[in-house]
């Protein structure tokens, strides 16, 4: 086998968290600051996922609306600094990319709820 291709093998992550395009995250980041690290949350919108050549370079572009400005941030599937990646809502979208969010304003940029069917009722 490759060795670069052993080595990407190595570095994947066992479980990788399972969202879509449209819904809205939680993603817990490692920053360092000095010679501390703590844990910082941002949260906002998927408006991208991104496959990359090979599946450890895979990214997702989170958007986020902070005091009337947009802020997107590209984070890495597989990078040992995102240690968490909570689903908050899922959102019901038809398109892959959702780049036409970044010319909304206030309530426009809200993604429709996708609302889970319950079919044990039936």
């Amino acid at each position: 086998m490759n060795t670069l291709r052993q080595l990407e093998i190595e570095n994947m992550k066992a479980t990788v968290p399972d969202f879509g395009v449209g819904d809205t995250v939680d993603v817990h980041y490692l920053i360092k600051e000095g010679d501390k690290e703590r844990v910082q949350l941002f949260n906002g919108t998927v408006i991208a996922k991104n496959r990359g050549q090979g599946p450890i370079n895979a990214t997702f572009v989170v958007r986020r609306l902070v005091s009337g400005e947009g802020v997107e941030r590209t984070f890495p599937v597989h990078t040992p600094r995102v240690t968490k990646v909570e689903v908050v809502r899922r959102g019901s979208v038809r398109r892959a990319k959702l780049y036409y969010l970044r010319d909304r304003v206030g309530k426009a940029t809200k993604v429709k709820e996708l609302l889970e069917q319950d079919n044990s009722k039936a």
